[in-house]
């Protein structure tokens, strides 16, 4: 179930919320400050579940949930955490510029969920994660590695 260390999507099937969140732990133990990743999925997919097993890993013990109706949320780990959730947004056009500023900064590790109206912006995207439903609590997650700066 972890992921591979060099540049080659990875596909994992889980069973259980704790087989995903263990996906998730194993990608963040390669990320540093700054780097971030994108997640792709339908509504529970299990976007959220992954954060949460990368949260941990990043030493946050805290709750983990979905910030669809704040945009993003900040957990305190060994480095900072930020999960955004863009669902919402049809675009960045019409909002404040600095939306993301406090979550995009260099000391955290991002997590963006529906990231599509922002990608064209972001930076130091580190990983494309793609969650899809494989029947009952069956997941899954492909996890694909960018490799820097975009």
């Amino acid at each position: 179930m972890s992921a591979s260390s060099d540049s080659r999507p990875t596909t994992t099937t889980t069973a259980a919320a704790e087989q995903t969140e263990a996906v998730g732990a194993a990608l963040a133990a390669r990320l540093s400050p700054g780097d971030v990743v994108l997640l792709a999925g339908e509504m529970g997919s299990g976007k959220t579940t992954f954060v949460r097993g990368a949260a941990r890993a990043l030493g946050y013990d805290g709750p983990v949930t979905s910030p669809t109706f704040t945009i993003g949320r900040r957990y305190d780990g060994r480095v900072p955490i930020a999960h955004l959730d863009l669902h919402r947004l049809a675009s960045l056009d019409d909002e404040d510029p600095a939306l993301l500023d406090d979550y995009l900064t260099p000391d955290a590790v991002a997590f963006v969920e529906w990231p599509e109206v922002a990608e064209p912006g972001l930076e130091h995207v580190r990983a494309r994660v793609t969650l899809a439903h494989a029947g009952g609590d069956r997941r899954t997650i492909t996890v694909e590695p960018a490799g820097g700066s975009s």
